[in-house]
């Protein structure tokens, strides 16, 4: 299998493209603030972010705390139930 050389050295000079390169600096502004107040949602963590000087919108910073499972300790938390449902979903899936 033959490689095509252009290609190949212009990824290696450049291997992360800059999409992920951005997502990266915007979660870890977001971890940065999360780290810093625990107890607050992500309004909170993108004005922060927004502080620090990453640009992002709030429902960027909504889907790295959803992701994360950080949720605000005066906000509402997932129920209980909804976590049993996607167990099972993810057991017969």
């Amino acid at each position: 299998m033959k490689i095509a050389r252009q290609p190949y050295y212009r990824w290696l000079a450049r291997p992360v493209g800059n999409g992920v390169l951005v997502a990266a600096y915007r979660a870890n502004a977001v971890v940065d603030a999360h780290r810093d107040d625990p107890e607050f949602g992500y309004r909170f963590l993108v004005d922060e972010a927004r502080t620090a000087g990453e640009a992002m919108a709030e429902r960027t910073a909504w889907k790295i705390c959803s992701d994360n499972g950080w949720w605000s300790a005066f906000g509402s938390q997932p129920r209980a139930s909804m976590i049993i449902v996607d167990m099972r979903r993810m057991m017969f899936a």
